[in-house]
């Protein structure tokens, strides 16, 4: 009787309070060549969001307030099909911001009904039919803000003086990853960028991933990624205290489901900043000892 009680109040908890106890995590990473000006990054992840999720709509937009130079969103920002009004308006004041995106599964196909069980049996699997989303209004959107397509390619920017080299792949989960393009599109940048003084600091370069594999991980550090943005694994979701998560969602270890880190291949290492993101599926709207965060990283020299 004990048992079930405690078991209906944990239920309880995480599905109508902590899912919804949004906040903010604040890191500082020395990365940048001295001298340089600081730059705030806002990190978004995993929103799935709802037309009706109205108080994670206005809490987002409140993020406006740390004035971040750079915005990184790593998908899975959709997670209804009527949602794209919801979400202009949740990001409507980030518009001119710089920003880089990548997607999830979840921008291209609505969520199905599947037993909330099944994420803890391992990496998820797509359904064979579920509902397409209008992937074209979403990078239309993204596109009127400012924001830059990182899908399996690369691209340059300079934010307060600060070189920045950004490469990206789509949906790692769903094998949409395409690491073969990588080193031509960053040979392709590095040949044809034109920064503004030729005298600037060396580039900062930044690996952007939806699902954090360790394929791409290991790919990203190969080509020179300084520091790695990530979202998917929502921190676990359900974590036990004194344990941690319980799955990843991909092949990540546990020990790195969220927060920063970093990770080493071939002799090389990066910053890893993996995001526990700010949703849930909507048939899986629960959250235990795993808040939904946003992540302000401060780079500074």
């Amino acid at each position: 009787m004990v048992g079930a009680a405690v078991g209906l109040g944990t239920l309880a908890w995480g599905t109508l309070v902590e899912r919804n106890r949004f906040t903010v995590r604040h890191e500082v990473l020395p990365v940048l060549d001295p001298g340089s000006r600081p730059l705030t990054v806002l990190h978004l992840s995993d929103l799935h969001l709802a037309p009706w999720q109205s108080e994670k709509q206005e809490w987002v937009r409140g993020l406006s307030v740390y004035e971040p130079d750079l915005v990184v969103n790593t998908g899975d920002s959709m997670g209804h099909a009527d949602a794209h009004t919801a979400l202009e308006y949740a990001l409507e004041p980030f518009r001119d911001v710089p920003g880089v995106f990548v997607h999830g599964s979840n921008d291209y196909y609505g969520p199905v009904f599947k037993s909330p069980l099944r994420y803890f049996a391992g990496p998820s699997t797509l359904h064979r039919s579920p509902d397409l989303l209008d992937i074209g209004r979403l990078e239309s959107f993204y596109e009127s803000l400012g924001w830059i397509d990182l899908n399996n390619t690369a691209r340059a920017l300079e934010v307060k003086g600060n070189r920045l080299e950004l490469f990206g792949v789509n949906d790692a989960h769903r094998g949409w990853d395409r690491l073969d393009r990588l080193p031509g599109a960053l040979d392709d940048l590095r040949e044809n960028v034109g920064w503004n003084d030729s005298t600037g600091p060396e580039p900062l370069s930044i690996g952007v991933t939806h699902a954090p594999y360790q394929r791409v991980l290991n790919s990203f550090v190969t080509n020179g990624a300084h520091v790695i943005f990530g979202g998917h694994t929502h921190g676990g979701q359900v974590r036990v205290p004194g344990y941690g998560a319980l799955v990843t969602n991909c092949d990540i270890p546990r020990s790195k489901v969220s927060g920063l880190s970093t990770w080493s291949h071939a002799r090389r290492t990066a910053h890893l900043e993996i995001s526990a993101g700010l949703g849930t599926s909507i048939y899986a709207p629960v959250r235990f000892d795993c808040r939904p965060e946003a992540v302000v990283l401060t780079l500074t020299s």
